[in-house]
């Protein structure tokens, strides 16, 4: 991991190394925590973050849904974290903000320990790599099924939870894959281990529905609507584990992966980067990086809001 200066916790900006938390801490020992994982880009309007409130909004709602009382507001995580990207000089870079229950209580019910919250931000080149981007990745779908409704929460971002997508990715980059596929309880196709998932057959764009216990997130939602931008049609629907394998194309979606094209899904070959995949991904790219006037209305800008805030 590349160190960036500063860290932004509990309402202080701290020197990096000094962003520390006590060993007790619940989070630590229970998984009680919520996070995001965000990116800014170095854009044609400058430093701006990609779809800023949509992401913080679900962090709330994240933590509502375990119990988390939220000490900060949407808007007061937002203007830390132009700050924190200005202070820290990042042009582009990858943000974490997490929630967690602190230090103060042990035992499963422990109302009375503190929410601490910290927001990062540093130097992350595409999670599955630009040479993953570029001409696909081999995927794996994973003996390991995702976390089922009935037992946790999976339209939550939820520290605890991704111990199921670590066994799942752990599992497959072992046997030599880039990624994971995960099933859901139903045995249908959901999510890879920390992206959302596209396929395309007879040139429509198919992609789990939210009964599927995927996550809902928030580059699966801009990819559908540039998608059906573009004149596509994007159908939400179960998608059977065969489909993977008669499939033109697949791809998946995420923040930290971007868009990156599946090239082999269980040995069975496809067409990577399809026709398809690639004008979706040009597009996204675009919308990134401040190229599609269309879709300004995604960026939040650094720059200009930090000036402001230091001028208030």
């Amino acid at each position: 991991m590349e160190k960036a200066e500063y860290i932004w916790m509990n309402g202080e900006v701290v020197a990096w190394d000094d962003a520390k938390i006590h060993v007790l801490s619940h989070a630590l020992h229970y998984g009680t925590a919520v996070f995001e994982g965000i990116r800014a880009y170095d854009t044609e309007i400058g430093t701006a973050v990609f779809r800023h409130r949509e992401h913080l909004e679900r962090f709330h709602r994240s933590a509502s849904m375990y119990d988390l009382a939220m000490p900060y507001t949407v808007d007061q995580i937002r203007d830390a974290t132009l700050d924190l990207i200005a202070r820290n000089g990042l042009d582009s870079c990858y943000i974490r903000p997490l929630a967690w229950r602190g230090y103060g209580e042990m035992g499963l019910y422990a109302s009375s320990a503190p929410v601490d919250v910290m927001v990062a931000t540093w130097p992350w080149g595409a999670y599955l790599g630009e040479e993953g981007k570029r001409n696909g990745i081999r995927a794996k779908v994973a003996s390991w099924r995702r976390i089922s409704p009935d037992s946790l929460i999976p339209q939550a971002k939820a520290s605890g939870q991704y111990l199921n997508s670590i066994l799942a990715k752990t599992e497959t980059a072992k046997a030599g894959y880039d990624e994971a596929i995960l099933l859901d309880y139903r045995g249908m196709v959901c999510e890879g281990s920390g992206e959302n998932i596209f396929v395309v057959r007879d040139g429509i764009i198919c992609t789990p529905p939210h009964t599927a216990s995927i996550l809902d997130g928030i580059n699966r939602r801009s990819l559908i609507q540039i998608a059906r931008d573009l004149g596509y049609t994007v159908v939400e629907r179960d998608i059977a584990r065969s489909e993977l394998y008669l499939a033109e194309e697949v791809f998946l979606t995420g923040t930290a992966a971007e868009l990156v094209p599946v090239r082999e899904v269980d040995d069975h070959p496809l067409s990577a980067p399809g026709e398809i995949t690639r004008v979706l991904q040009a597009k996204f790219e675009d919308a990134l990086h401040g190229r599609a006037g269309e879709y300004h209305e995604w960026l939040d800008p650094v720059r200009a809001a930090a000036a402001a805030g230091q001028g208030s």
